[in-house]
C-alpha cells in the first residue's frame, strides 16, 4: 500500500518519540510492526487467528533472522569483548601516565597523554562510552589536580572519546558496512588516515592553545616527575604489547589475512592473554566483560531487527521514493548533493545518537550516490566523520553526559559543553579537508585493494 504521507508521518512520530525519551531499538520495532500492519493489512478478520495473518509478521521474522545470520555482524561482539577486558585490565591507565611523564615537555602534556591514550584504546575497543568513562575516571582527576583549567580537561576526554567511532576496529564502521553493503575491510583501510588526522588535529590545537595561554594547563612539578629510566620502562612495558595486539589485529584484516570477525577472536583472545600478563585477569572481571558485551551486542541487534524492519515498511510506504524525488527535482550538483546531506546529518545529530541516524537516515541518501557519481566509500568516510559531532553537539553531546555521569559535582554540563565546542569545529574543519583532498580517505583502500570500480 503507497501512502507516502503515512510514511513521513511515521518518520516524525519516530523523532518525536526518540526525543521524549523512548527506548529507540523498541520503538523501531512497535512502529514498524504497527505501521507496517496497516501498510500489508488485506483485511477480512473473522477469527482471532486472522489478526495475525499479515505479512509485517513475516517481514519481522525475515528481518530477526538475517541479523542473526550477518557474517559481518559477528565481529561486533568479539571486539566489544576484546575492549571490555582491555579497560578492566588495567593496562590504559598505566599507558597514561606513562605517556604523561614522556610528553612533560610538551604544552599540555597530560590532555595530549589523554588524546594519544584515547587513540589508542579506540583502536583496542571502539566503544565511546567505554572510553569516555575511563577517561574520566582516569585523567580528569589527574589533570584537575595538576590545575588543569575543568573546561579544558573535559573537551580533551570527550573529543579524544569520540574517535572511538571512526578509527578501526570502529563497531560504528561495521554497522555502516552492514547497512550499506560495503566492505567492512575497505571501510577500515578508509578510515585510517582521516582517524589519525582528526586525532592529530585535536593534538595540534592543545599545543598551540596552551602554547598562547599556558594557564589553562601548568607543567608538571619537577618533584612529581620520577627517573627517566622508569618513564621510559613504563612505557615500554604499557605500550608495546597493547600496540602489538592492535597491529595484529587491524594488520591481519587490511592485509587480507583473517576477516573482521576472525580478527575480532584473534583480538579477544590476545584481550585476555595482555590482562594475564599484566596480572589482571580474574574471574570477576572476565564475567563483567561477558555481561557487557551480551548487553552491548543484544543492544545492537535489536536495532538493526528494530531499524531494518522500520525501514522497509517506510520504503513500503513509499517514504524513500518521496524523499528521493524531492532531492532530484532540486538538479542539485554533486558538492551541493554532498553538502545538504552532510547538514541534515549535522542538524539530525543534535537531538539524536549516531545509531538512529545511522540505521534510519543514512539509507535513505545511499541509493542516490550512484545518480550524483559519489564513491561510497568517499560519502561513509564523511558521514563517520560527520557522526563525530553527535556525540560532541549540545544538547544530546552523549560524550557530555557519559562524562558528566563518571564526574558528578565535579563539573556542571554547562562547563563541558563549553570544552567541546572548539573540537566540534576540529571536525569541521576535517571534513571540509577531506573534501578537498578525497585521497586522504581513498588512497590507502586503492592501495591495498586496487582502485574501487562501482
Amino acid at each position: 500500500m503507497t501512502n507516502p504521507e503515512v510514511a513521513i508521518f511515521m518518520l516524525c512520530l519516530f523523532i518525536v518519540l526518540v526525543l521524549l525519551g523512548f527506548p529507540i531499538a523498541f520503538t523501531l520495532l512497535a512502529m514498524g510492526v504497527g505501521f507496517g500492519y496497516f501498510a500489508y493489512y488485506q483485511g477480512g478478520i473473522e477469527t482471532f487467528s486472522d489478526i495475525f495473518n499479515n505479512n509485517i509478521f513475516y517481514l519481522l521474522n525475515q528481518n530477526t533472522y538475517s541479523v542473526m545470520e550477518n557474517d559481518t555482524l559477528v565481529a561486533i561482539p568479539l571486539f566489544l569483548f576484546m575492549g571490555y577486558v582491555v579497560e578492566r585490565a588495567n593496562i590504559v591507565d598505566r599507558l597514561f601516565f606513562s605517556l604523561q611523564m614522556a610528553a612533560r615537555n610538551l604544552p599540555g602534556s597530560m590532555a595530549i597523554a589523554a588524546l594519544v591514550t584515547c587513540t589508542i584504546f579506540s583502536t583496542a575497543s571502539g566503544i565511546v562510552g567505554a572510553v569516555v568513562t575511563l577517561m574520566g575516571l582516569l585523567a580528569f582527576p589527574a589533570m584537575a589536580s595538576a590545575n588543569y583549567n575543568k573546561e579544558f580537561a573535559s573537551g580533551v576526554i570527550c573529543a579524544g572519546g569520540t574517535l572511538g567511532i571512526l578509527i578501526p576496529p570502529s563497531i560504528m564502521l561495521i554497522v555502516y558496512a552492514a547497512i550499506a553493503e560495503l566492505s567492512p575491510l575497505r571501510l577500515y583501510a578508509a578510515a585510517v588516515f582521516p582517524g589519525l588526522m582528526l586525532a592529530g588535529l585535536y593534538i595540534l590545537y592543545v599545543i598551540v592553545r596552551v602554547y598562547i595561554n599556558p594557564s589553562i594547563a601548568p607543567k608538571p612539578k619537577e618533584e612529581d616527575i620520577p627517573p627517566r629510566l622508569k618513564i621510559y620502562k613504563d612505557l615500554l612495558f604499557s605500550f608495546v604489547p597493547l600496540t602489538v595486539l592492535i597491529m595484529l589485529v587491524l594488520g591481519s584484516i587490511l592485509g587480507g589475512l583473517a576477516t573482521p570477525a576472525e580478527a575480532a577472536a584473534m583480538g579477544a583472545f590476545g584481550g585476555l592473554a595482555l590482562a594475564a600478563l599484566y596480572r589482571s585477569l580474574t574471574w570477576q572481571k572476565v564475567k563483567e566483560s561477558v555481561f557487557l558485551t551480551a548487553k552491548a551486542t543484544a543492544m545492537v541487534c535489536w536495532l538493526f531487527v528494530g531499524s531494518w524492519t522500520f525501514a522497509s515498511v517506510f520504503s513500503y510506504l513509499g517514504g524513500h521514493d518521496v524523499i528521493e524525488g524531492w532531492v532530484l527535482a532540486m538538479e542539485l550538483e554533486p558538492w551541493q548533493f554532498l553538502v545538504m546531506v552532510q547538514l541534515i546529518i549535522f542538524i539530525l545529530g543534535w537531538p539524536l545518537e549516531w545509531s538512529e541516524i545511522l540505521i534510519i537516515f543514512v539509507p535513505i541518501f545511499l541509493p542516490m550516490l550512484d545518480t550524483f557519481g559519489v564513491n561510497p566509500y568517499f560519502f561513509a568516510m564523511l558521514v563517520a566523520l560527520n557522526l563525530q559531532t553527535s556525540f560532541l553537539t549540545p544538547p544530546m553531546a552523549m560524550s557530555a553526559y557519559y562524562l558528566k555521569g563518571v564526574l558528578r559535582d565535579q563539573i556542571e554540563l554547562v562547563q563541558i559543553f563549553k570544552g567541546i565546542i572548539p573540537y566540534l569545529g576540529i571536525v569541521i574543519f576535517c571534513m571540509v579537508l577531506m573534501y578537498q583532498y578525497p585521497g586522504i580517505a581513498l588512497w590507502f583502500p586503492d592501495y591495498l585493494f586496487g582502485k574501487y570500480i562501482p
